[in-house]
């Protein structure tokens, strides 16, 4: 078998995939509705050899030309990862890097984490609320849970805040209560986290978990700006009702990091003002971006985590590939609690190698990511989100795209 010292890159291509999500997905506390998914723009790289591997990336067309004829060795290293000048095309070397080696990825990665992954869904939204005309109520989110359920998984990710934007106060708090009751009655056995998104008052808040006690929440997530005081003001509440649910935070943030900081576009005040939080127990699970931080960077951040005795969850939405992601990133370096999971199909892919049963992604023995390209499907120009104008979440949701057998590959 040929090493990474024996291949030299011989094209760079643009390609975008279309994500469709198996139903309609509505609003969160402040963003419009999801609808059914959009595009995402990918990276393929072949070499001089016939190797070739892709992963979710943009290039300026200026860009491709430096990387060209270059030694696959001299941009990765199996051991540490994409070099910081082609970090524009790091998911693609990893794969590649994965496909010319014959190895996954989380085992180029060290394989120090469960091939098993529990995996929550993350496309709870405010589908109570569709459509604007002839809102659906509270069971529309309980219908969403079980459509989940019947997919794999087994813990949901309630969006609430809905008094922040679109209902006045009291009845959006009362609505987040009677949602999070409802989906736990339906659901006695599955774990439930919450998200605010932020839109949450501390005072709120604290009503808000009033309302829900003995629903066993497992997580909150940024239910408010974090701020120590604040976060302590929770942890004591939490405390007095016998609530045990981790605290996840760090997703959003309010400066980029230009240029990119060992936390990828976070700057280092933001994550250190994390480690502050974590350090006095008042945050249990750290959320960046996937994308944000990016694939090697995490290789390295997360045994620093580890070390602090912080779980990560990194932050996936709204791309469908990206849980596959982190499942690899999960099983090759370990510290990840739980998978953001985003229903749906990427039309050019098939996700049957990665399977969801009770709860738990399972991650491949397939070289690189284990996700190859089925080209045919591919589209060459962007694909923008459904339009919310053309969505139609009175109808019942169109079926996601029917897995793409090796066939018709």
């Amino acid at each position: 078998m040929s090493g990474l010292e024996d291949h030299r890159i011989r094209s760079i291509e643009t390609a975008y995939l279309k994500d469709r999500y198996p139903r309609y997905v509505g609003r969160n506390s402040f963003g419009k509705p999801q609808a059914y998914g959009g595009g995402l723009p990918i990276l393929i790289v072949t070499t001089d050899q016939g190797a070739s591997g892709w992963g979710v990336g943009r290039l300026e067309p200026d860009q491709s030309a430096r990387f060209l004829d270059a030694p696959v060795a001299g941009l990765f290293d199996a051991a540490t990862g994409t070099v910081e000048d082609a970090r524009v095309l790091d998911l693609a070397l990893h794969d590649l890097a994965g496909n010319i080696l014959g190895q996954p990825v989380w085992k180029l990665l060290g394989a120090g984490g469960p091939r098993e992954i529990p995996i929550y869904s993350g496309a709870i939204y405010f589908n109570d609320l569709e459509p604007e005309a002839a809102p659906a109520g509270v069971e529309a989110v309980v219908r969403s849970c079980r459509q989940d359920y019947e997919a794999g998984y087994r813990a949901f990710k309630l969006k609430i805040g809905r008094g922040f934007k679109w209902m006045p106060p009291e009845e959006g708090l009362a609505r987040d209560v009677a949602v999070t009751r409802a989906v736990r009655e339906a659901f006695p056995d599955c774990q439930i986290l919450v998200d605010a998104n932020n839109a949450y008052t501390v005072a709120g808040f604290l009503r808000y978990l009033d309302g829900v006690a003995g629903c066993d929440l497992y997580w909150i997530e940024e239910p408010f700006k974090e701020k120590r005081d604040d976060l302590r003001r929770l942890k004591e509440h939490m405390a007095k009702l016998g609530c045990r649910a981790l605290i996840a935070e760090g997703e959003d943030r309010t400066e980029r990091a230009d240029p990119p900081t060992k936390y990828g576009g976070y700057t280092p005040a933001h994550v250190d003002t994390l480690y502050a939080l974590a350090a006095e127990g008042l945050v249990d699970v750290f959320l960046l971006d996937l994308g944000i931080v990016g694939f090697t960077r995490w290789r390295h951040i997360m045994p620093e985590l580890a070390a602090a005795g912080i779980k990560a969850s990194p932050h996936t939405w709204a791309w469908c590939v990206r849980p596959r992601l982190v499942a690899q990133l999960a099983a090759g370096v370990g510290n990840v609690v739980m998978i953001e999971g985003i229903p749906g199909d990427t039309a050019g892919l098939d996700y049957r190698s990665y399977p969801l049963v009770d709860g738990r992604l399972r991650v491949p023995d397939t070289p690189g990511f284990g996700l190859p390209l089925i080209r045919e499907r591919l589209v060459d120009s962007p694909v923008p989100a459904t339009s919310v104008a053309s969505a139609a979440p009175a109808a019942p949701a169109a079926p996601a795209a029917s897995p793409v057998t090796s066939a018709q590959r």
